[in-house]
């Protein structure tokens, strides 16, 4: 299963637009994605509530896993994501 570990770039963290934006990307790869911080348990990158409920901040990193077809290039296209200040945007 794929990995990449990505530092949160969003000024504020992963409240509540943020996370939307990230969660409706995973809900389109069609693929099962986790996320978690550093020694925390996996939560579903598909709910924003898990999500949110990791309280990751600015330049928290994560851990992102995903597995399936293309899950690779999935997971590359979330880590850039997650690398620019989706509150400036």
């Amino acid at each position: 299963m794929p990995t990449r570990t990505v530092a949160i770039g969003s000024s504020v963290g992963l409240h509540a637009r943020p996370a939307q934006i990230f969660v409706a990307a995973v809900q389109e790869s069609g693929l099962a994605v986790t996320i978690a911080k550093a020694g925390g348990a996996p939560m579903d990158a598909r709910s924003i509530l898990g999500v949110m409920a990791l309280g990751a901040k600015n330049s928290d990193e994560v851990e992102l896993n995903a597995d399936g077809d293309n899950a690779d290039a999935v997971l590359d296209g979330l880590v850039e994501l997650l690398k620019r200040d989706l509150d400036a945007e």
